[in-house]
């Protein structure tokens, strides 16, 4: 198996690890991280229903325009934000947070911070 691989198969095992633990309810959805080198994105998610509520990220018209680069801190602190003034305004105030395959720091934990300070509960 070549190293690309294998880093890829890691990733995703990952992933279903922190997946097997969070699920996302009507009283209290998942708040899902996307992160890729240029972009960072999240949304809400009730898994018993199989919907997104809320969604955002640094290519959306909110945002897109405001950041030459979507892949740092700044941006990440951004996408927190208005992720929590959606969810708020959707009558969303408790979430389950699910960080998908990265470790919680750097970009995902600004975005989280960020969540929290707009009003959002993990």
């Amino acid at each position: 198996m070549n190293r690309d691989r294998k880093k890829q198969l890691q990733r995703v095992r990952r992933h279903h690890r922190v997946r097997n633990h969070v699920r996302g309810t009507g009283d209290r959805p998942r708040l899902a991280v996307s992160r890729s080198i240029k972009h960072i994105g999240a949304q809400i998610i009730n898994d018993d229903e199989g919907r997104t509520l809320v969604a955002i990220s640094t290519l959306s018209k909110d945002l897109a325009a405001t950041f030459k680069n979507g892949g740092n801190i700044k941006a990440a602190v951004a996408v927190g934000t208005k992720i929590a003034e959606k969810a708020l305004a959707a009558g969303i105030k408790q979430v389950a947070f699910d960080r998908g395959f990265g470790r919680y720091h750097g970009r995902i934990k600004a975005l989280a911070d960020a969540a929290r300070k707009g009003g959002l509960k993990f």
